[in-house]
């Protein structure tokens, strides 16, 4: 992986990756995605809002898995193009 394009502009930073962070991530993501299920019947917009942040939870618990951690700058965006990048196969 690239990740040249984040580390110039200082959206990321290098770090040892920190498993209990990891864990901890994972976990809200998870309770994150069941208030989301549970809310469903109750409130379309906010529903979006809370399975959003189980997305950004997920994908800065894979960040921290690959020796990364998002600076304050555009964080929301830099850990949604990090996580393509993961999973985008530019062959």
């Amino acid at each position: 992986m690239n990740y040249g394009k984040f580390l110039k502009n200082n959206l990321i930073k290098k770090q040892n990756p920190d498993f209990k962070q990891i864990e901890l991530q994972l976990q809200r993501s998870l309770k994150d995605l069941q208030t989301a299920n549970e809310n469903l019947n109750i409130d379309l917009t906010w529903t979006y809002t809370i399975a959003y942040h189980a997305m950004i939870r997920a994908g800065r618990a894979l960040m921290y898995s690959k020796g990364f951690l998002p600076t304050t700058k555009n964080t929301h965006k830099t850990i949604v193009e990090f996580t393509k990048l993961q999973f985008t196969d530019d062959r």
